[in-house]
């Protein structure tokens, strides 16, 4: 293995890389075959506003820009870093609103289909090209 990296040194970093392979998992298992009911239940639990991993990691990239900001007065890090920490905040919050408004679809879809005495509409295909509206 030519680009491993180094074991972690810290509890902090330990943490981090542990997110980051358990997301290689997640990511391992959403493209196995399976059920598209599940996928999709596992998609509405990653980018829940509230509780999900998107959520998560931009609050922890919200806290790692106050972090750079207080470093940057200090003049530890260039304000180049706590900038782009900010932007990248911002980005993924603003990535957060706009899969909310999804969020009940993707709920709904993960939920079982009609019972054997329903008749179930066949799904019908869907135009690839939406206009986004803010």
């Amino acid at each position: 293995m030519l680009n491993q990296r180094p074991a972690p040194t810290t509890y902090g970093a330990y943490q981090a890389r542990s997110i980051a392979t358990r997301l290689d998992h997640l990511n391992d298992y959403l493209t196995q075959p399976g059920t598209p009911s599940d996928t999709v239940a596992v998609l509405a639990d990653v980018f829940d506003p509230e509780h999900g991993a998107l959520a998560a990691f931009a609050n922890l990239a919200a806290t790692a820009s106050r972090f750079a900001q207080d470093q940057a007065t200090r003049g530890l890090l260039p304000p180049e870093v706590w900038l782009a920490l900010g932007r990248a905040a911002n980005e993924l919050h603003d990535i957060g609103l706009d899969l909310e408004e999804h969020l009940d679809t993707l709920t709904a879809s993960a939920a079982p289909g009609p019972s054997a005495g329903e008749t179930a509409r066949p799904p019908a295909p869907a135009p690839l090209v939406v206009r986004r509206h803010r």
